[in-house]
């Protein structure tokens, strides 16, 4: 498969704390790879080297082939790199279709539409329902607020809109955190249709059950470092929990 983002040597420190060290990394287009560890091995200040929220103190980061530096998460977005946070970032009082395109608008009338605010919500709807539709994310209506929602249905619409403007890399931050089963469910196969449409994934979880189904690819992080990568098949829950403690 393509490499779609490999980060190599990567350290960082904070003050007298070296929260990473020498840590390698690597998701390919196609390809779910799940980041595990305790509370403090890691998993966030790497998220943010490879979202562009921090910078490394040492190591590299190639984007499509190519070295990049990410100097904010605004230029990782523009590079084709998006992320769903667990608080999925949703403005409730808005529709679907709305936080599809939150901070992308579509305008009628040219630059002075735009100016004056003149939103073109049939084009918007339109292209929110249809990448809604091609993931199976079901909606009461189009023109509900996002507050009257389902949790399913709301991890729907952000996963769906960040995987509309992704072009290479999908991180999700606890995705089904909070989630019945049924809606659990839901996201999972949620996050496979994405896959199978050719994105890598990266997913940060604590569910290891969930991480076992759904992975390609485990990275466990323990203390700042790279502890195991297991592919699919290689370990089961309690393997993972004995990698993420040190007790294998």
């Amino acid at each position: 498969m393509t490499v779609a983002l490999r980060a190599r040597g990567i350290v960082k420190r904070f003050g007298a704390i070296e929260a990473l060290r020498n840590v390698d990394f690597e998701v390919s287009l196609g390809e779910v790879v799940a980041l595990v560890g305790d509370n403090g091995a890691g998993k966030s200040t790497l998220t943010k080297i490879l979202v562009g929220a921090n910078k490394p103190d040492a190591g590299t980061i190639e984007f499509g082939g190519r070295e990049v530096t990410f100097h904010n998460p605004s230029e990782a977005r523009d590079a084709g790199l998006e992320i769903v946070y667990q608080d999925l970032a949703l403005a409730p009082h808005l529709e679907p279709a709305e936080n599809f395109f939150l901070g992308r608008e579509l305008y009628r009338g040219g630059r002075w539409g735009k100016a004056i605010g003149l939103l073109d919500r049939a084009t918007m709807r339109k292209i929110a329902m249809e990448a809604f539709q091609a993931l199976n994310v079901n909606l009461k209506a189009q023109t509900c607020r996002v507050s009257d929602l389902s949790g399913g249905q709301q991890q729907g619409v952000a996963v769906a809109r960040a995987a509309h403007w992704a072009s290479q890399v999908l991180f999700l931050d606890e995705p089904t955190a909070a989630l019945g089963v049924r809606q659990k469910a839901g996201v999972v196969d949620l996050i496979r249709r994405v896959r199978d449409r050719g994105l890598g994934i990266v997913l940060i979880s604590h569910d290891l059950p969930e991480v076992i189904e759904i992975a390609d690819r485990i990275h466990v992080l323990r203390h700042g470092e790279t502890a195991r990568v297991f592919n699919r098949g290689d370990t089961d829950t309690m393997g993972l929990v004995a990698a993420i403690t040190g007790a294998s």
